[in-house]
């Protein structure tokens, strides 16, 4: 394994949600890194259908964030503190989390830049799109910049999009709010390989040699 390798698995390790950012402006070259890094991905017959709207104007944000405050605080928030702690945490840790998320939908708007991804056409997997997100999260992260993936305006889908001037014919997948973190980088915390990998057959351990 490359030295090289092993920069983007510590990247991998690090790249934490982060819903707290900071006002302050992201450079434009670090922004054009990040989606360069988008248009690397891997996407069906390489038709490169992707469409990424970049939204800094602040009119904009506030009228597609009121949709994004909404879902949280009428829908995804309750649902969220009706559960338990996610695997591999803790209840105090899973209520930082909760308090970061709500933090993140009150203070959408305030995000310097939000990343849309979109796509044409009708509405499907997202499997020409997402692997796009994943490499503008990791180029974030290994640019110093905080950002997180998140899909909750869709729950008001039409409203939001419309806000944000998103044409008929286009759909998007989610927005990548983006700034300087307010908090540290990583380590995520997930659960283990013996608990979600299976060998073979389905509930059968896998083994590790």
């Amino acid at each position: 394994m490359t030295e090289t390798s092993y920069d983007l698995f510590e990247i991998m390790r690090t790249t934490r949600s982060m819903r707290r950012l900071k006002p302050d402006p992201v450079p434009a070259e670090l922004l054009k890194q990040v989606l360069e890094a988008g248009t690397f991905a891997a996407n069906g017959g390489n038709m490169q259908s992707w469409r990424f709207l970049v939204i800094q104007d602040p009119a904009i944000k506030a009228a597609a964030g009121a949709w994004y405050k909404k879902a949280w605080h009428e829908v995804v928030g309750p649902r969220y503190r009706s559960g338990g702690p996610a695997p591999g945490t803790t209840a105090e840790r899973f209520a930082r989390m909760l308090a970061a998320a709500e933090h993140l939908a009150d203070h959408f708007h305030e995000a310097p830049v939000w990343i849309v991804p979109c796509l044409s056409g009708p509405r499907g997997s997202g499997a020409s799109i997402f692997p796009a997100v994943q490499n503008m999260l990791l180029a974030a992260r290994a640019a110093g910049l905080g950002a997180t993936l998140t899909t909750l305006y869709l729950l008001h889908e039409k409203e939001a999009e419309a806000a944000m001037g998103i044409p008929e014919g286009q759909h998007s997948y989610a927005i990548l709010p983006v700034g300087f973190p307010l908090g540290k980088f990583g380590p995520v915390r997930r659960a283990p390989l013996s608990e979600v990998v299976f060998e073979d057959r389905w509930g059968e351990a896998w083994n590790q040699g």
